[in-house]
């Protein structure tokens, strides 16, 4: 298949009882980055059930499918702020037999044409996502703007204190932060 163009590429909204056959193909996707990273998954899905049922049933968040020509080809989870329009992307999945064909970056395209009066885009990814750095960085234009650690952890993510994360991997608290300015304004120069 060659690269796709944004008009091949729409979004739909998804219903609830999509949500188990996008949990499955969102880990699915999250997986072979893992995988690509570190030669084989961790136990467990990734991301955790837990995780992706609270992005999903969240009154904060929208879910859409992200459609090639009408078919599933990946989802994606969002929190638009209609009052301050900085909006803000959870989770983003292209399925896995999709990836590599232009769909995501298509998808993208499709998400700042649904939602133009966004000031600021953020979305957040783990640090050894290689795959997703270079998606949001070298093909949507966004900037990272911060890191996350086990000393500088993300403020909207659950806290754990240092010793219930001694035996934890770093993985599991390092993650970048992007940024994309759509507008310019007086507070966001």
């Amino acid at each position: 298949m060659n690269n796709i163009t944004q008009h091949e590429v729409t979004l739909e909204l998804a219903k609830k009882e999509d949500f188990p056959f996008m949990k499955n193909e969102l880990q699915k996707a999250f997986t072979a980055g893992v995988i690509d990273a570190f030669g084989d998954a961790q136990d467990g899905p990734i991301p955790p059930d837990e995780v992706i049922d609270e992005s999903f049933h969240s009154k904060e968040h929208i879910v859409y499918h992200i459609m090639l020509n009408d078919e599933k080809a990946g989802g994606v989870v969002m929190k638009i702020n209609q009052e301050t329009n900085h909006n803000s992307v959870d989770l983003l999945y292209i399925s896995s037999s999709s990836h590599g064909k232009g769909i995501g970056q298509a998808a993208w395209k499709a998400i700042e044409a649904q939602y133009p009066e966004t000031i600021v885009w953020e979305v957040v990814t783990p640090y050894f996502e290689k795959r997703n750095i270079h998606f949001y960085v070298n093909k949507c234009g966004f900037q990272i703007v911060e890191f996350y650690h086990m000393k500088h952890q993300d403020p909207n993510a659950p806290q754990e204190d240092e010793r219930e994360s001694e035996h934890t991997a770093p993985e599991e608290f390092e993650f970048f932060k992007f940024e994309k300015v759509m507008k310019k304004t007086c507070c966001n120069k």
